[in-house]
């Protein structure tokens, strides 16, 4: 049987793409390759420095989830130095993680995702027009909105900690600045006409309506309830993913990790979080155990190395003769086995009974893990409301007292805007001696591991048909769905 090889340099993702194809002569995908191109020198640099330092280093990994990396960074270091942060620092880190969720979540379906329905491959279509009329790039009304709303959300971060991105107002112990009564009225009025916008443009609905959403049917009720609903973009994207056939593109393992989170201050003392941690198959959920996490390089650029973040290197092999290789990802496995993460896995450990049904029954897909995305803002825009509220009094305390460590090993685990984000440090001597970070596109985008089981995108790649194999846009939609962060995956190289 005659055999196409493809190699698309995929755009549209945060940093630098390959995948690589093999499709038969029906051209179905039988063979797929995640290869992360680019290397950086981010956990290298970190060792023999002080602590503190990951605090500036680690949040400029990557521009669009800055404010995770610095979050759990100082989570490590709050568990390094053995202390405890006070209720109203708790609330002013969620913030801003949340904001950073709220306006990833919707910059990548509206600027990143959604202009695939505007390429040539649908122009037969019959919402091509709509299509076009709300998402043509830099031009279509969706795409600019999209943009002045998020840049106005994502203010908050830099009223409450100084500056977006890369910021680094945490630190062990609490946050270095302490909100007035002016930035919390500010963050209040910017969160009131984001709200406004979100459910008036994108959901069409109010929050409330659409958390009474819980099962297809339901959905196809509101869908035909108002007209609101049906031409709101949530609208139109069910209406275009239905028709298009996206809600059965790119099964995976069907296997979900949730770093849930995050752990929301309540009267009395009590933290609970938002979303569950956990793992998530369709048989059931278990409870999230980090010492099940591993990192395996049988085919990433990397000499081997002990398999947890504690104990494991990163230490660069380009020149190997092992032809295995052929990525600068590594893959994170959990008990050995590989797991996708994301909006759609926060959903599913939150059990949510429209996104657990649908995985049961129909396994994950494009339109289901994009669906999460556009809806995880109504979950997480009220808590980041009851947050601001809850820091609204005199004299609140931000920050404890700590003392510097002279050994520690501990780490850092958040819900980042992809997913579940680590980072794991050893102290010794009072300086970094090693610092493994494990990013949510590493979990998604990792290469096949020594057992030759692939990554998740690499799986819900494989047996995608393609229309035409010199623009394999299917292939592109499946992987736009994990909403990739290359800058945040790879590792480092140095040559001597």
């Amino acid at each position: 049987m005659a055999t196409i090889k493809k190699i698309i340099p995929l755009n549209r993702v945060e940093g630098d793409l390959e995948i690589h194809l093999e499709l038969d002569r029906d051209h179905v995908v039988k063979a797929a390759k995640s290869v992360g191109t680019m290397y950086r020198g981010i956990e290298n640099l970190m060792t023999g420095r002080g602590p503190l330092d990951s605090l500036v280093i680690t949040p400029r990994i990557c521009g669009i989830c800055t404010t995770a990396h610095l979050n759990a960074a100082a989570k490590a270091l709050d568990m390094a130095y053995q202390v405890s942060i006070p209720a109203d620092a708790h609330r002013l880190r969620n913030v801003t993680l949340m904001v950073e969720q709220m306006q990833n979540d919707l910059r990548h379906l509206f600027l990143l995702s959604m202009p695939d329905v505007t390429r040539p491959r649908y122009a037969d279509h019959p919402l091509y027009a709509e299509a076009m009329a709300r998402y043509q790039p830099l031009k279509g009304p969706s795409t600019v909105q999209t943009l002045q709303e998020t840049k106005k959300l994502i203010e908050i971060i830099a009223i409450l900690g100084g500056q977006w991105p890369h910021s680094s107002f945490m630190v062990p112990g609490g946050v270095v600045s302490v909100p007035s009564g002016s930035d919390i009225a500010q963050c209040r009025h910017i969160l009131s006409s984001f709200r406004k916008w979100y459910e008036k443009r994108v959901l069409g609905c109010t929050l409330d309506r659409w958390h009474a959403v819980g099962t297809c049917d339901q959905l196809q009720d509101w869908l035909a309830e108002a007209v609101a609903h049906r031409d709101s973009e949530l609208g139109f994207f069910i209406r275009f993913c239905l028709s298009a056939g996206l809600d059965g593109l790119g099964r995976g393992h069907d296997r979900f990790i949730s770093a849930g989170g995050p752990d929301l201050p309540k009267p009395g003392g009590d933290i609970i979080p938002l979303f569950p941690a956990g793992i998530f198959t369709p048989a059931g959920t278990a409870p999230l155990d980090l010492e099940k996490i591993t990192e395996d390089v049988t085919c990433s650029f990397f000499k081997k190395t002990p398999g947890h973040p504690f104990d494991s290197r990163t230490i660069a092999d380009p020149y190997t003769d092992d032809e295995r290789k052929y990525s600068w990802a590594k893959a994170p496995r959990y008990d050995g086995q590989p797991a996708e993460t994301g909006p759609l896995a926060d959903m599913l450990m939150a059990d949510k009974p429209l996104f657990v049904s649908w995985v049961r029954s129909n396994g994950a897909s494009v339109f289901i893990r994009e669906l999460a995305r556009m809806v995880r803002p109504a979950m997480i825009l009220p808590a980041v409301e009851q947050c601001v509220a809850g820091m609204a009094h005199v004299d609140a305390q931000f920050y404890t007292d700590t003392l510097k460590p002279l050994s520690a090993r501990s780490y850092g685990v958040v819900t980042a805007p992809r997913g579940i984000l680590g980072h794991w440090v050893v102290i010794k001597d009072g300086k970094i001696a090693n610092y493994q970070v494990i990013t949510p596109t590493a979990w998604n985008g990792s290469p096949r591991d020594r057992h030759g089981i692939r990554g998740p995108w690499e799986e819900a790649i494989t047996g995608t048909a393609v229309r035409d194999p010199d623009d394999p846009v299917e292939v592109e939609q499946v992987v736009r769905s994990f909403d990739p962060c290359l800058v945040c995956t790879v590792h480092a190289i140095m040559l001597s």
